[in-house]
């Protein structure tokens, strides 16, 4: 089966190590040599499998055309919103290593929970500034995770990778998701609100896991955001558009809330933002996902998608 690949060149040791590209040396016939443009590929009319991934530029309807005997498409990313919709007109079946980038997600995710709950971001601050020593329970009377009360936005791969990891935390779980049940949300250990205002004004920390659409744009709103306690923590690992950024910065300001971003609107942010200034943000360079040796995992995960294709078994992980 010949194979091409559409993505990044530069990341291409880094997903798919050596023992990786042996393998797949032996399973295809595969140039190393990666274009991030479907039109960059030579001869796409006897490419028969694409193995796309970061840095891959849109895909649109006359460059699919030229991939006439295009049998599969696996991507080791998450989203495909690059490949046109024409190829799953076609029949073509796509793959996505979305379960194996929601890993890493969710471990960060876990963490930030966590370290929240126990003030380690803002104590932190406060010891480094002031040189001396800090009476914990005087100044974080409230510190700790056992017992809070954790708000998830989404039952997302990721989001419901946090609620399994959640569950051995003596915590409350509570799940905004219109799509999900009662009787799912119950199999996470978690109670199903119907109400995102609801939902927040009993939450000490809210992560958030939709996905970005026309839906979610904004869903964590002014009045979501005024729900919260005082005190409370927004936890961001999903997309910034989904945060009335304004509002949110509006809060913080006023020193009510806390928040800890790795996902912004836009990401990266403008210099001079107040969010990179304000003593009760913790910004991360959106690292959530996959980097350094995770993306070996994107890469075992797509060896195990084109084992399946050569032996002529479904994708374990297909596309919606």
């Amino acid at each position: 089966m010949r194979a091409a690949l559409l993505m990044d060149p530069g990341l291409v040791p880094f997903v798919f190590d050596a023992g990786a590209r042996s393998r797949l040396t032996e399973l295809l016939e595969i140039p190393w040599d990666a274009a991030t443009s479907a039109a960059g590929i030579p001869d796409p009319s006897g490419v028969e499998l694409l193995i796309a991934g970061w840095g891959a530029t849109p895909a649109g309807p006359d460059e699919l055309a030229a991939f006439t005997r295009l049998r599969a498409v696996v991507h080791w990313g998450g989203g495909i919103g690059w490949l046109d919709e024409q190829a799953a007109g076609r029949g073509i079946p796509i793959s996505t290593a979305k379960a194996a980038n929601a890993i890493p997600v969710a471990e960060f995710t876990h963490a930030l929970i966590t370290l929240a709950a126990k003030d380690a971001f803002w104590l932190s601050r406060q010891y480094i500034a002031e040189q001396r020593f800090i009476a914990r329970e005087a100044a974080a009377p409230r510190a700790g995770l056992y017992g809070t009360t954790i708000g998830i936005v989404g039952a997302s791969a990721i989001g419901t990778l946090v609620m399994r990891k959640l569950r051995d935390n003596e915590v409350q779980v509570l799940l905004y998701d219109p799509y999900a049940s009662a009787e799912d949300a119950a199999a996470l250990g978690a109670e199903l609100v119907d109400d995102l205002v609801g939902l927040a004004a009993r939450c000490d920390v809210l992560s958030i896991h939709a996905p970005e659409m026309p839906s979610t744009v904004g869903m964590v709103s002014a009045a979501v955001l005024a729900a919260l306690r005082d005190g409370a923590t927004v936890i961001n690992t999903a997309r910034g558009p989904l945060i009335d950024q304004d509002a949110l910065v509006a809060e913080l300001q006023r020193g009510r809330l806390r928040a800890i971003l790795d996902v912004t609107d836009p990401d990266p942010l403008p210099a001079g933002h107040p969010l990179y200034t304000l003593p009760n943000v913790f910004l991360t360079p959106h690292l959530a996902g996959s980097m350094g040796v995770e993306l070996r995992r994107l890469g075992a995960a797509t060896l195990a998608e084109i084992e399946r294709v050569v032996a002529g078994e479904p994708f374990a992980h297909p596309a919606p």
